[in-house]
């Protein structure tokens, strides 16, 4: 099992590689939106924005989300390491239930560029 310090790294890579996208995807980053990534095995909650083309977390707590963040995704922390690391598809984890990803119809047409 992921530790929740893996996926504190796996967030930081990720927003690491959004900075460095170029094209479609670097314009899909650049909205500003509130993000939360709930952890559903560690039972914990990574809390941030999405800003500036890179995923900034501000805080981490346990438990599920305190409060409704425009992009809202929950996983395992081995589902977000793999996804990070290239091992899991988004689509595939996504169409399975494996990874939850709630946001508005605009937000959502933006990131699929990013998945």
């Amino acid at each position: 099992m992921a530790t929740i310090e893996e996926c504190r790294a796996a967030l930081d890579k990720l927003s690491d590689s959004m900075r460095r996208a170029g094209g479609e995807v670097r314009a899909a980053a650049a909205m500003d939106r509130s993000v939360s990534c709930h952890l559903t095995d560690l039972e914990v909650t990574f809390a941030g924005r999405l800003t500036g083309g890179r995923v900034e977390v501000h805080d981490t707590y346990a438990g599920p989300p305190r409060e409704r963040a425009q992009i809202r995704l929950a996983m395992t922390g081995d589902d977000l390491v793999a996804l990070v690391g290239g091992e899991l598809h988004f689509a595939r984890a996504w169409a399975s239930g494996r990874v939850r990803l709630e946001a508005g119809l605009r937000d959502l047409l933006r990131l699929r560029k990013l998945l």
